[in-house]
């Protein structure tokens, strides 16, 4: 009966963490609760994956990538790609494929992510250059760098995590080297010949504001009945060839006729212009023409605009961010922040109407209007990612030696066995803290709470896999199947089962409910256990072919303007590619 119980508890969670019906909070909580009044964990192991070394290491990490991106430590890699950039797209992406992979390696891969797209845009911008054509490379040499060290991604701590529960002596900090190195190179190998055949040319929503975002706004102008403009044909009122206002569209009703349309037609009352211009030209529109500024949407209802010396900026919405799943107008976004949603992106289709009632998704890309202040103190909120001029991006500060001294500290401490990584790894965050590298408020900002839950609820899950005996009959399915035809070929299956759950799954959930699994049939095979654990940590980290399996595929899709197709396209062969070198490479590097 407790197997009965635990499926229907595995199958909910599973669908929990695919459909992202609940946050991730949420499914912890459901995991954790269930298993304990089933009885089939007791309320200490259903809490275990609260003390779990690996889950006080992966949130004390991503202290310290916090600080290194604070600090400004990392600006000596973004002067990198300032200067050698020069227009030329593959020149680019090669620094991208140096920089962001060199970083992910020994920081948390998410915000290494979040600190280059914005300097990935401006620099794209500057080099009429296609976002659609990097961003997405920058995600997956973010995800291929993080394999390369234990610390380089979640995934790598929690399946070390599970190999010392067997009794194993766990993976060093640089065991996931040699085949993470070739990955790498076969991954942006694949990225350099391929990208532009795979990649479309596609604009996000900045395509809306030129490229001088802080002179131009796109807004909203409403036709009072009494506006001299009513009845006048709309090419007369809005010329085209007009460089200070250029209608992209009307409503009407609820009709929307685009600019090509809607010129061909006469002014009506009630009619909402969407007008893109420079705050001279809107406000000069405004005064001769008797209509009204509309509206950008501020908390619950819309209101006039009155200042024009606000900035223009884009924000996505981060695949853990608060904002997601709640409603636009429940935010307060310009209660608390002074900050106005003007539009919002969502798999590359525009909204601009109905804003207030629509409900927020991880990579949904807000149009904002706000000043320096507003936007700062949104960034803070950890909710967004605000993307706006590279020179703005970076801080630099004397305490960047320190940050960088703190992370080679921890890493040296694990390397050489001095302590356990979680412990130095805790000790380099008292440090940033104590030294005000960090303040106490951005440490705790910097911690992904969905992430770390996530982990807290999965754990247990492992381990009333094991213990109600599910585990063994899944182990005996997959012998029955798979055993007799010898390790290496078992291996390659786990392999492509992982990946493959992972492109649905996020890929922290994947490895953990992979990894029991992963040793018991290592142990039912008699070989060692290290080469079916490699198998699990490297695909479940390396998913290309869905937005939603790797955090850094969601995060670029709105900047980028990337559709669910066009990760398949390009992900999906590089899947393949890796899922045939790790079946050669692991045996090679770790045999059985």
């Amino acid at each position: 009966m407790e197997q009965v119980f635990f499926g229907i508890i595995l199958i909910g969670a599973v669908i929990l963490f695919m459909t992202r019906w609940l946050p991730y909070e949420a499914t912890a909580a459901f995991i954790v609760g269930s298993l304990v009044l089933t009885g089939i964990l007791t309320p200490g192991e259903a809490l275990s994956g609260f003390s779990n070394p690996a889950t006080v290491t992966i949130a004390t990490m991503f202290v310290l990538s916090a600080g290194l991106i604070k600090t400004g430590a990392l600006e000596f890699l973004v002067r990198v790609l300032r200067r050698g950039a020069k227009g030329s797209i593959p020149r680019l992406v090669a620094l991208l494929a140096v920089v962001v992979g060199l970083s992910s390696a020994f920081l948390n891969n998410t915000p290494v992510v979040v600190m280059i797209v914005p300097v990935a845009l401006a620099l794209a911008q500057q080099n009429d250059i296609k976002p659609s054509k990097i961003l997405l490379p920058v995600s997956y040499f973010a995800i291929l760098g993080g394999t390369c060290t234990l610390v380089g991604t979640s995934t790598n701590l929690l399946v070390d995590e599970a190999y010392r529960h067997t009794g194993g002596t766990g993976f060093g900090i640089f065991d996931f080297a040699p085949l993470g190195i070739c990955y790498f190179l076969i991954g942006t190998l694949y990225i350099l010949m391929f990208y532009q055949r795979f990649l479309p040319e596609r604009s996000p929503l900045a395509t809306l504001v030129p490229a001088d975002r802080g002179a131009t706004f796109v807004t909203e102008l409403i036709v009072g009945p009494e506006a001299p403009l009513v009845g006048r044909a709309l090419m007369e009122v809005l010329p085209p060839s007009n460089p200070d206002v250029r209608l992209i569209e009307i409503v009407r009703g609820e009709q929307v006729l685009f600019a090509g349309v809607a010129l061909e037609k006469n002014v009506e009352p009630g009619d909402s212009l969407i007008v893109e211009g420079t705050p001279q030209g809107i406000a000069a529109f405004i005064e001769r023409n008797g209509v009204r500024i509309a509206s950008v949407v501020e908390d619950e209802k819309r209101v006039e605009v009155r200042t024009m010396d606000l900035s223009i900026v884009e924000a996505v919405v981060l695949p853990d961010s608060p904002f997601v799943g709640r409603a636009v107008s429940t935010l307060g976004l310009n209660r608390l922040y002074g900050v106005k949603i003007m539009a919002i992106q969502r798999h590359g289709l525009q909204h601009r109407y109905h804003l207030r009632g629509m409900r927020l998704k991880g990579g949904d890309v807000l149009l904002l209007q706000a000043d320096r202040r507003g936007l700062n103190a949104l960034r803070e909120t950890g909710a967004v990612m605000v993307v706006e001029g590279v020179d703005r991006l970076v801080v630099q500060t004397a305490q960047a030696p320190l940050a960088i001294g703190v992370l080679v500290g921890v890493i040296l401490m694990a390397t050489f066995n001095i302590a356990p990584l979680a412990v130095a790894a805790l000790a380099g965050a008292g440090v940033l803290l104590a030294t005000r590298c960090l303040r106490p408020r951005e440490a705790i900002a910097a911690l992904d709470t969905p992430i770390l839950l996530l982990i807290v609820g999965a754990i247990p899950l492992g381990l009333a896999m094991e213990k109600t005996g599910l585990a063994l009959t899944l182990v005996d399915g997959c012998l029955t199947a798979l055993g007799g035809l010898g390790p290496a070929a078992v291996l390659s299956g786990f392999y492509l089962i992982t990946s493959v759950l992972s492109s649905f799954l996020s890929n922290n959930a994947t490895a953990l409910l992979m990894s029991p699994l992963a040793v018991g049939v290592a142990a039912a095979l008699g070989v060692d256990t290290r080469p079916f654990l490699i198998a699990i940590a490297f695909g479940a980290s390396a998913s290309f072919a869905t937005p939603v399996g790797y955090q850094t595929n969601l995060i670029v899709m709105g900047p980028g303007g990337y559709t669910f197709g066009d990760y398949l396209r390009f992900g999906l062969p590089l899947n393949i590619l890796l899922w045939i070198a790790a079946s050669f490479l692991i045996p090679l590097f770790y045999p059985f």
